[in-house]
């Protein structure tokens, strides 16, 4: 039984990668979709309401969140999913302009767009916010210290989101992947390819579209069942550090 069908969805960095999954895949579940990314020419291709939004950009935000509730399209479900990492080095030699790009992005990116939309559900008394993680928000790596506290933000901002909306029927979830082969490492390496490329050599990560799997599994349940907090991986994973590689 689908759930999705005839929500209005939006996701945030719809534009690649697990956003871009996620968009096709509500899509043939019938959903009506919005999708915001700095990338609108990327947007084209998907048949939907499409916003050239930076999420880092709060005035853009609301002004996109604006013209929404103006035209009367209030979401059902908020995919948070605009998020990166940027750069991989010690806490010493780290460049300062990656750690803005991180925090403006992954945390600051994700308040702006729910300060925006979640006032609207709550008082509609209906909404689901799906905040994307990742594993690297359960454990720390070596190098991935900004990126590291990013993502253990986004999992105390989802916490405190649920513990915020008790007493309404809003739901707040959190989907945490480990590997995934987007251009996630391509991003982090400033568009290092071959560097990229070596991430997921000899294993079997998990892709965008399984990702988009597990988070529409969660918005088709039945609204009084949330899930808090799911951890997806890929078989060859077991943390951080357990990868099986092939020799």
């Amino acid at each position: 039984m689908s759930r999705i069908a005839g929500k209005l969805i939006l996701i945030t960095g719809a534009s690649s990668g697990i956003g871009e999954a996620c968009a096709r895949r509500f899509a043939a579940e019938g959903a009506d979709l919005v999708l915001w990314a700095r990338r609108a020419d990327r947007l084209e291709r998907l048949a939907a309401a499409l916003a050239a939004v930076d999420v880092r950009d709060r005035t853009a935000v609301n002004r996109a969140a604006e013209a929404l509730v103006r035209a009367g399209r209030l979401p059902d479900v908020l995919v948070n999913n605009a998020g990166l990492a940027s750069g991989l080095a010690k806490i010493h030699e780290g460049d300062p302009e990656d750690w803005d790009r991180m925090i403006d992005t992954n945390l600051k990116g994700l308040l702006y767009v729910s300060r925006a939309i979640m006032p609207h559900m709550v008082a509609r008394r209906r909404g689901h916010v799906v905040n994307i993680g990742s594993i690297a928000g359960h454990q720390t790596y070596p190098m991935g210290n900004v990126y590291n506290a990013t993502k253990f933000g986004v999992r105390a901002l989802t916490e405190g989101m649920n513990l915020d909306v008790a007493g309404t029927p809003i739901r707040v979830s959190a989907v945490d992947p480990g590997l995934v082969e987007t251009e996630f490492s391509e991003v982090r390496f400033h568009g290092d390819k071959k560097r990229a490329a070596a991430v997921y050599q000899g294993l079997k990560p998990l892709s965008a579209d399984d990702v988009a799997d597990a988070i529409a599994y969660i918005v088709n349940l039945p609204e009084h069942v949330n899930i808090l907090d799911l951890v997806i991986m890929p078989t060859i994973q077991r943390d951080v550090y357990v990868v099986d590689r092939e020799p």
